[in-house]
């Protein structure tokens, strides 16, 4: 299984972790994509994917299945999460390269993964074609060459993917930037655009835009549970900062929203920042 494959966005690499008997990092030219442990698919190792899993653990009703779009697949860590931890979920994952989606379906055993199904689709016309108030939650987790492609940040997708959500669902981003936040001070000020309820997850250092990370964005129509979101990622082992409401609007103040006449790639991090290799 270990070994170097080509993939439609680059060369995607599989390394076993010599500290669990079945944890293997997946990456695309030197960056690093997903994580996963095939024992055990609770064990999230990235920072911000377990930030994301806090924010699932934390939605109501704890333990009952969920209707999930991903738009961003990889090795399918959040997926695997939430079949482990929700069982009985429908989930459809969206990813634009085939020839990744083949090798995490052969090499990572997706194919035993229940109530999972992988479809290569661009994100944007796989969340086109969905029917409306057909999901519980989407998460948009998709990078091409270590960037968010811009047309996954606009305001008219946006729109798109609250189309699709019913009224009480989630949208969960994952989006990465630098000193000074600039991208995801727009991205913020789309989604408060189209939802009227967020909240935003980093490590401090870069929620005060002293240096380039991950930060989670979560959506809703409805309240979200702030307070129990705060306490789970207060008590991590690597504390995350939880900013909703007021002081999230104090932090970010305003930007322009993103829109399709103009779309913004993300940015691409510093070399060594996420992964890349020297």
């Amino acid at each position: 299984m270990p070994g170097r494959y080509p993939v439609r966005f680059g060369t995607a690499e599989l390394l076993r972790d010599l500290d669990r008997p079945d944890g293997w990092l997946l990456t695309v030219d030197g960056v690093a994509q997903s994580y996963v442990d095939l024992d055990d698919p609770t064990h999230l190792e990235f920072d911000y994917v377990r930030r994301l899993g806090d924010v699932l653990d934390c939605l109501p009703e704890p333990g009952s299945p969920l209707d999930a779009v991903h738009i961003g697949g990889g090795g399918c860590t959040l997926p695997r999460y939430l079949a482990a931890t929700r069982a009985g979920s429908r989930q459809l994952v969206l990813d634009a390269d085939g020839e990744l989606v083949e090798l995490v379906r052969e090499q990572l055993g997706l194919r035993a993964v229940p109530g999972v199904r992988i479809r290569v689709s661009d994100g944007r016309a796989g969340v086109a074609g969905r029917r409306e108030s057909s999901a519980d939650l989407v998460v948009t987790d998709a990078f091409e060459q270590a960037a968010m492609p811009g047309g996954l940040a606009t305001s008219e997708f946006t729109q798109d993917v609250a189309r699709v959500l019913r009224p009480s669902g989630t949208y969960l981003l994952n989006i990465s930037d630098g000193p000074g936040l600039r991208f995801v001070r727009r991205v913020v000020a789309t989604v408060a655009g189209v939802f009227p309820e967020l909240l935003v997850l980093a490590e401090p250092g870069v929620l005060r835009g002293r240096r380039f990370g991950n930060l989670v964005l979560a959506a809703s129509a409805r309240a979200l549970p702030v307070d129990a979101v705060r306490r789970r990622t207060a008590s991590a082992a690597f504390p995350a900062r939880c900013v909703a409401g007021d002081e999230l609007r104090e932090v970010f103040g305003r930007a322009e929203p993103l829109s399709d006449a103009a779309p913004v790639t993300g940015p691409t991090p510093p070399e060594n920042a996420l992964g890349l290799r020297s």
